[in-house]
C-alpha cells in the first residue's frame, strides 16, 4: 500500500489546546458524590486518566464527553469553545 494511502486517525484536540481549566472537575465530581474509583467504573476511564485530567494534564474530547456523561452533565459541558482565530472572525491573519 502506498504511503499516502495509509489511514490516519481523526485528530481530537487535547484539553490543553482547547484552553479550558479542569481544576473544578474534582469539585464537580465530589459534589455529585463520586470518588475517582466510582467515576472510573462509571465512565470507563482509568483512575490515572481521571486524575490526570483533574490535575490539568492532557485529555482528549472523547474522554471529557465520557466524564460529563457519567456525571449527568451535557456531553459538551466540559468542553470550552476554542478561542476564535482572526481568520475565523473574517480578519486577515497578518
Amino acid at each position: 500500500m502506498p504511503n499516502n494511502a495509509r489511514s490516519h486517525a481523526l485528530y481530537e484536540p487535547l484539553a490543553s489546546e482547547i484552553g479550558h481549566d479542569y481544576s473544578t472537575l474534582r469539585a464537580m465530581r465530589e459534589s455529585r458524590g463520586y470518588s475517582v474509583e466510582e467515576l472510573s467504573l462509571t465512565c470507563g476511564l482509568s483512575v490515572g486518566e481521571i486524575e490526570d485530567i483533574e490535575n490539568g494534564r492532557a485529555a482528549d474530547l472523547s474522554k471529557l464527553r465520557r466524564i460529563a456523561s457519567a456525571l449527568g452533565m451535557p456531553q459538551d459541558a466540559l468542553i470550552a469553545p476554542a478561542a476564535p482565530t482572526p481568520a475565523a472572525q473574517g480578519r486577515p491573519l497578518a
